[in-house]
């Protein structure tokens, strides 16, 4: 045996030397090292709601689900908890009544396939619509990293289009429609969250998310719709999903439990009732991303989509009711940052400003000195707070002078102190 290396980092996918990988390591790393710092760095749901789950019951509920509702022998329903189960999910019809009942998307169980989070829905997607190297994504800028990142494991080419306050910049997309015929390219797809997006925290208006759909079908495109972050929107200013809007199938929505239910479980869906045209018929796109499926998780665990399953039916198929505790306490906490903020940064230093979201996790702050690893490093061990740099979200390279908040994952008195704290960072350290 000798200390030669066995492979060399040239010779593996190049994605595994991205900057995105390194950003996110060292924000690991620093949280690490630190652990007494206030975090505002991690999205993830607060600690409260991933406990105290009789997973049992929840199974059993969905077994009398299978066996009455569905007419299953009773040991046949058993087993299939136990087995590999079809590639397309168990809860498909759950799902789409759900859907159907709180955000008027009128899915049929088939167009339905049940993944390995919203992760994997963004994979296989991508990995069904991208077939001529000459296709581009379009991404929003900036974006959530798991939509650049697996278009990174598949090498496809994203482009991006400019975010504003009202989120994607529908004239920009058009744009790069035109600019990229005229190249010989065609955009194949655009990935978007209308409703408070990861890191921008925009919301798209209903007039623009029309013009959105118009677009598409023009343009030939399909929309990969984002719907992690619907749920917290004030329950007086609802808003159709682009889904629910869609009359000409231009629309691939994607949506998740981890939000809603509890991200261990590791269940997300995706809607996707595109017919395929094929020699012998015509097939959805769902059916299309589950064969894909069977050769990357083969199946989603039975287990988890049975607790998941129980959950709904406990909540009468409503994932209105199912989040409405949860997205009262994010709402809360949001106000509970903003808040912080306007009182710890009344008279903000010259370039700070932020950013205040009507729903989702995230808040933006402008700086006027760059946001990058040095900085996170002086913030985390003289001042003990965590952020995340927005450069590792944008496509273009920008954003480097933006840090993002999350307030999902904190107490409030945690919110309340961490934000202090970020105050007396920023007017010792964010100056021009």
């Amino acid at each position: 045996m000798t200390d030669a290396p066995d492979l060399h980092a040239a010779e593996l996918h190049g994605s595994l030397r991205d900057p995105l990988l390194s950003s996110i390591g060292f924000l690991n790393e620093v949280m690490g090292r630190y652990p007494e710092a206030i975090s505002f760095a991690p999205g993830a749901p607060h600690p409260e709601f991933v406990q105290g789950f009789d997973t049992r019951a929840l199974t059993d509920r969905f077994l009398t689900h299978l066996v009455t509702g569905r007419g299953v022998d009773p040991a046949r329903a058993e087993r299939m908890l136990y087995e590999y189960g079809p590639a397309q999910g168990l809860i498909n019809d759950l799902v789409a009544e759900a859907l159907r009942r709180d955000q008027g998307v009128d899915a049929d169980p088939r167009a339905v396939v049940i993944t390995v989070g919203a992760q994997e829905a963004i994979l296989l997607t991508l990995r069904a619509l991208f077939r001529d190297p000459g296709d581009v994504l379009a991404v929003a800028d900036p974006c959530f990293v798991g939509v650049t990142g697996a278009a990174r494991l598949l090498d496809i080419p994203v482009s991006p289009v400019p975010e504003g306050p009202a989120g994607l910049d529908v004239d920009a997309l058009a744009a790069l429609c035109h600019e990229a015929r005229a190249a010989g390219r065609r955009v194949r797809a655009c990935y978007v969250a209308p409703d408070f997006s990861n890191p921008g925290g925009t919301r798209m208006p209903l007039a623009l998310r029309h013009r959105l759909l118009v677009l598409a079908a023009r343009e030939d495109l399909l929309l990969v719709e984002d719907n992690a972050y619907g749920f917290t929107a004030p329950e007086d200013d609802p808003l159709p999903q682009l889904k629910a809007l869609d009359r000409a199938r231009r629309v691939v929505h994607i949506g998740t439990f981890a939000k809603v239910g509890f991200p261990g479980a590791r269940v997300g869906y995706a809607v996707a009732d595109q017919r395929v045209a094929h020699r012998d018929g015509v097939r959805l796109l769902a059916e299309e991303i589950a064969d894909l499926k069977t050769m990357v998780t083969v199946n989603t665990s039975p287990l988890s989509q049975a607790v998941v399953g129980g959950l709904l039916l406990e909540h009468g198929c409503s994932l209105t009711a199912l989040a409405r505790p949860k997205a009262q306490r994010y709402r809360r906490n949001l106000d509970r940052l903003v808040d912080a903020l306007e009182r710890h940064l009344a008279d903000p230093p010259p370039g700070v400003a932020w950013h205040r979201p009507a729903g989702g996790f995230f808040v933006r702050v402008d700086l006027p000195v760059p946001a990058g690893p040095a900085l996170l490093e002086v913030s985390a061990r003289d001042h003990g707070v965590l952020w995340t740099p927005m450069s590792q979200f944008s496509p273009s390279g920008g954003g480097d002078r933006q840090i993002r908040l999350s307030c999902s994952y904190l107490e409030p008195d945690r919110i309340e102190t961490g934000v202090g704290r970020l105050a007396t960072f920023l007017r010792k350290e964010a100056v021009a």
